[in-house]
């Protein structure tokens, strides 16, 4: 007990060890390199879904275009009235160099950042080194003499810039168009499931019911198109469908935006393209429901602008629901076109990409894309940084299929329909409802397999 004190044992350095791995970030391509194939596995989901890409033009509140009442009412809090909207584009705003945290993005916003690749938002707030591109960068490699649509055209820098809405006239706007009161009178245990640009989600509980909801909360102050978030609210609000994701209610929380809707614990369709592979009776599933939601939001004038495997949202009995309102667009007699740059690289249609002056055709080329993805496990042209891809779309004859052989020739006739270079050539969604693929399409629960797939994955 009282004996001598042990001696204390001594480590030794490592030695004779070999340092086998070179890991780096390459920002040009935006990828990690040198990467083992266990860890790119890992990091596959989070570090390769694509970002939103928003045009970065001058935006002004006359984008707020009434869609309804409450729009009017919040136009006359915006004073004073300005000219221009994304029909008409303004020069490009000048960009702050501040840096800006990258991530959530609106799409698969109800569930963790893993199941995002690179879509491209648009921020002015720009990182060098991050996966977001510079207007000037942007405009110099799309500008190509050889192209077979012109290059995007900004407007004129002599163009007036519009004066600036207080953050105080904005909320007052978006306070018109929200419920009153707050939230957390009846949601409790709030948890993050994930995070991007937009801002978080969270699942909470309904303490009187004891369902589970979803709810999107986003700060004014950290929006690069603030007046993005009027679609959140306003589209979801007022169109309801049995393929669309519903949305209760929403908030303004302090300077958040927070908006409360139905929680899908199938998770999104990337999840299931990207783990699995789908037969033609789930893929005539799935393009069903998406375009019976389409042709739905197309007859009310609405432009998704972000069709993709990210939007498509899933219950845990299979049945299929379009969700993520954030880049939506509405078009009507007055205003029949759009013209801003939205939407994301890969599924993004040709004459969104040359700045033409676009209607719903676009969300029919996006779901052929979304189609491709579903045979592929990806879009075309995956494997290139998005400058390269959006210039591959613009000037190229419409992608295919990598093994054509694998596919029936109704879906090719199907796939045929959709990805047409000419938008007034592209069949519409009520017309591809009467397709023959869409036939072969099985009850929701055909898609349930995939979903345990996965989870065992």
């Amino acid at each position: 007990m009282f004996g001598k004190k042990k001696k204390k044992i001594e480590i030794s350095g490592p030695s004779n060890f070999e340092h086998r791995v070179h890991t780096g970030f390459d920002p040009q391509e935006q990828k990690f390199t040198g990467l083992p194939q266990q860890w790119h596995s890992l990091l596959a989901d989070t570090a390769n879904r694509p970002k939103p890409m928003v045009d970065p033009s001058c935006i002004t509140p006359i984008q707020l275009a009434p869609m309804k009442v409450d729009y009017d009412r919040a136009q006359m809090v915006l004073s004073p009235p300005l000219s221009g909207s994304d029909t008409y584009p303004r020069g490009p705003a000048k960009l702050p160099q501040s840096q800006s945290k990258s991530g959530y993005s609106s799409s698969s916003h109800q569930y963790p950042s893993g199941y995002h690749k690179a879509t491209l938002y648009h921020h002015p707030s720009l990182q060098s080194s991050s996966q977001y591109i510079s207007t000037a960068s942007y405009l110099s490699s799309l500008s190509l003499s050889s192209s077979t649509y012109p290059p995007p055209s900004w407007g004129s820098s002599s163009d007036q810039q519009p004066s600036r809405v207080s953050h105080e006239q904005f909320r007052a706007a978006l306070q018109l168009v929200v419920s009153p009161g707050d939230p957390r009178e009846y949601l409790a245990n709030f948890i993050k499931i994930g995070e991007g640009s937009t801002g978080i989600v969270c699942i909470a509980t309904e303490k009187h019911t004891g369902k589970q909801v979803a709810v999107k909360k986003m700060d004014l102050r950290k929006q690069q198109r603030r007046e993005l978030l009027f679609n959140e609210v306003v589209i979801m609000r007022d169109y309801h469908h049995d393929n669309v994701v519903d949305m209760y209610s929403s908030y303004l929380v302090g300077d958040e935006l927070w908006v409360v809707m139905e929680f899908l614990e199938g998770g999104a369709l990337t999840d299931i393209v990207t783990h699995t592979r789908m037969n033609e009776e789930q893929i005539a599933t799935v393009c069903l429901s998406v375009l019976r939601a389409l042709s739905y939001l197309h007859n009310q004038g609405v432009i998704h602008r972000d069709i993709k495997s990210d939007s498509i949202l899933l219950t845990s009995d299979g049945r299929i629901k379009l969700s993520d309102f954030g880049f939506c667009a509405q078009v009507s007699k007055e205003v029949p076109k759009r013209k801003s740059l939205v939407g994301t690289p890969y599924w993004m249609a040709p004459e969104v990409i040359s700045r033409l002056p676009y209607g719903t055709e676009v969300d029919i080329w996006s779901l052929g894309i979304m189609v491709i993805e579903m045979i592929d496990g990806e879009p075309p042209y995956f494997n290139e940084p998005p400058l390269q891809a959006m210039r591959r779309i613009r000037d190229s004859l419409p992608p295919r299929v990598k093994d054509l052989h694998k596919v029936s020739s109704v879906l090719r006739g199907f796939l045929d329909l959709m990805l047409v270079r000419e938008p007034s050539q592209r069949a519409t969604a009520q017309e591809l409802l009467g397709h023959p693929f869409l036939k072969l399409a099985g009850p929701p629960s055909c898609i349930v397999p995939l979903m345990r797939q996965y989870r065992h994955h």
